[in-house]
């Protein structure tokens, strides 16, 4: 395919999301099931040009002044990937396969200096989201909200189970990874121009356990919940086992860790990373059906003999996700208040199952990978008028016990520590702990 009819297939593609709402993974392998000409590097390209331009389609629709797929493309190759106006004149030339030719009111637009834009447009994230957006980052919404529409590297947790992550930054020196700025297990890899990272999940030392694909972020979630070896753990909300597995490493296999998940699909991916790790002090409790114990409550509660019995319970709670939209920029634009609305409730039950689970003098790690106060202080807020018996602890103690001192400049008013691509290059996530008295 030409450069020009990949930037066809792309207006395609996002025309295409405009009338079925669905994740944009969906929509780029059913063209590519019906697109059976296109190689692989053109299916690469082109999913490179969808993404790219869901990460900049407010400030790109602004810049042309209309909504269409083919403004967002065009306002994407100006204001992302910094083409002039020639370069983007011979992509929209017309021709054969080519989209149509620029207009004389686009070519002005694209000639013109970046207008100013509203808070939404600037930051390229849903209006209805500004309030809560600058509560949580005053003065630096559109510096944060500009770093969520940004690529995202690729960073793996090393798993000191089985090495050494100097010992792993040796065997993957052909991929040139550095060490994560915050997280001391972590490697980071930079993606290349096209948006594509080295094919890691085939490499010899993934398949043998060595590491874990796993944004700094979220490593540094799971180091800030202070388990210990030792300790008897419940992991609420564990899915696909991310943080699951690197408590086992951080608690050297000793002590218990129980998984769960109140819906069992989620847990599928789990056993194959368990095997793989070597990680042994982990119990899965699988739910026999969807276990909800407001909205589904005659399934049996997995973990009924483990009541008052937790020094630790993890709670990585259901969320919005806006933490994550430098690697998913189409769920921004998928969300609603009335998802919003849900997560919060979702958030408060599951915390309420917490404070049962967890034992005098134990701990409630509450974890999200959203920005939003209102999943975030909110929700502690909210426990704690609920549960007179608990606590927060200071964010500084807890950045310290966890060897991170320098977190305790990211508290928040509430008690919590809240990670961003601007403040710690992670992803977005916020991190309460509370304790029983």
């Amino acid at each position: 395919m030409t450069p020009s009819a990949r930037i066809a297939a792309a207006i395609e593609v996002l025309a295409d999301l405009e009338v079925r709402r669905r994740p944009v993974s969906d929509a780029l392998r059913e063209w590519g099931q019906t697109h059976r000409f296109a190689g692989s590097k053109d299916r690469a390209a082109l999913a490179s040009l969808v993404y790219d331009a869901l990460r900049r389609r407010a400030s790109s629709m602004f810049l042309l002044g209309r909504e269409s797929p083919r403004a967002v493309v065009l306002g994407m190759l100006r204001l992302g990937r910094g083409l002039g106006t020639k370069e983007i004149e011979n992509l929209f030339s017309g021709e054969r396969f080519a989209p149509e030719a620029l207009s004389a009111d686009e070519r002005q637009r694209l000639e013109a200096p970046t207008p100013d834009m509203p808070a939404a447009s600037a930051g390229d994230f849903p209006e209805w989201l500004e309030e809560s957006f600058t509560r949580a980052l005053g003065d630096d919404l559109i510096v944060e909200t500009q770093a969520l529409a940004d690529r995202a590297p690729i960073d793996i947790r090393v798993n000191t189970l089985k090495t050494t992550r100097e010992a792993l930054q040796n065997a993957l020196m052909h991929f040139a990874p550095e060490p994560t700025p915050h997280a001391p297990d972590g490697l980071r890899f930079h993606v290349g121009d096209d948006g594509r990272g080295p094919a890691l999940q085939v490499e010899p030392e993934f398949i043998q356990g060595l590491y874990e694909i796993q944004d700094e972020g979220s490593q540094l979630a799971a180091r800030l919940t202070l388990a210990a070896p030792g300790e008897q753990v419940i992991d609420l909300c564990a899915g696909a086992g991310g943080k699951t597995l690197a408590l086992a490493a951080q608690m050297d296999n000793r002590g218990q860790i129980y998984a769960t998940d109140i819906d069992a699909r989620r847990l599928a991916a789990i056993h194959a990373r368990l095997e793989r790790s070597s990680a042994r002090n982990v119990q899965l409790r699988v739910p026999r059906g969807r276990y909800d114990p407001v909205r589904n409550p005659e399934v049996a509660d997995p973990l009924a003999d483990l009541s008052g019995s937790a020094d630790l319970v993890l709670v990585d709670a259901p969320c919005t996700g806006t933490g994550t939209w430098r690697r998913n920029p189409d769920a921004k634009w998928r969300l609603r208040p009335g998802a919003l609305s849900e997560r919060i409730a979702d958030q408060a039950i599951v915390l309420d199952r917490a404070a049962a689970l967890v034992k005098s003098g134990g701990r409630i790690a509450y974890v999200t990978c959203s920005l939003l106060p209102d999943e975030n202080d909110d929700a502690i807020v909210g426990f704690l008028a609920r549960h007179g018996g608990f606590s927060i602890i200071n964010p500084k103690d807890v950045a310290e016990l966890a060897g991170l001192p320098h977190l305790a400049a990211f508290a928040t008013e509430g008690g919590g520590l809240l990670l961003s691509p601007h403040r710690t290059d992670t992803d977005g996530f916020y991190i309460a702990i509370l304790r029983k008295q």
